[in-house]
């Protein structure tokens, strides 16, 4: 059955484990940058007790696995992301909810998280499709998920109400099992440089 679950994954310089209550001061020190929310939920990590709110949150969401993200280089945490809406009966799942600490833009350390979270999804739980989203206007975000294969879908408009009140439109990108050997190879092409 394809059920993604609470794992450790390894790749070069970096390492994906299980988010959990104990990591609230590092997740705290990591994502408490006005930069990271600008295309999401106003920062959810001004104080230790809303950090703590929001893994809580995340361990609790359906469909849902929270990973941190380590830079094994340094040792520090970089980010976070999960696994989500993952569709069991259709053997599909969505990358997301994925930050950065601005010191880890446009490093080694998005490339190696897509490839360790995809390859897994794809080799190991045998999804047939893995999704990604980003805010329409996040042009950063969109060239990220580009850069690692990802083939855009289209936009979904008035997709969510934000917390400002403003509608979101999302831009849909996916990668599908039968492109999953070419991506593999641009990414670890990617990586190699």
């Amino acid at each position: 059955m394809f059920k993604p679950t609470a794992t450790t994954l390894d790749f070069a310089d970096i390492q994906l484990r299980p988010l959990t209550l104990n990591d609230v001061e590092i997740f705290h020190h990591c994502a408490n940058d006005d930069r990271i929310w600008t295309w999401m939920t106003p920062n959810p990590c001004t104080t230790l007790a809303a950090t703590e709110q929001w893994i809580t949150d995340a361990l609790n969401a359906d469909n849902s696995v929270p990973f941190v993200i380590i830079d094994k280089k340094t040792g520090q945490m970089a980010g976070s992301t999960r696994y989500l809406n993952i569709k069991p009966a259709d053997y599909g799942l969505e990358i997301g909810h994925t930050f950065l600490n601005p010191r880890f833009w446009r490093t080694h350390v998005n490339t190696q998280n897509k490839f360790c979270l995809i390859r897994h999804a794809f080799e190991e739980l045998k999804a047939i499709r893995v999704a990604l989203r980003t805010h329409e206007q996040n042009q950063r975000s969109r060239n990220a998920i580009g850069r690692i294969g990802a083939e855009f879908e289209g936009i979904l408009r008035n997709h969510r109400i934000m917390a400002t009140g403003k509608r979101r439109n999302t831009a849909v990108f996916s990668i599908i099992d039968s492109q999953w050997p070419q991506v593999k190879q641009q990414l670890l092409n990617r990586i190699k440089k």
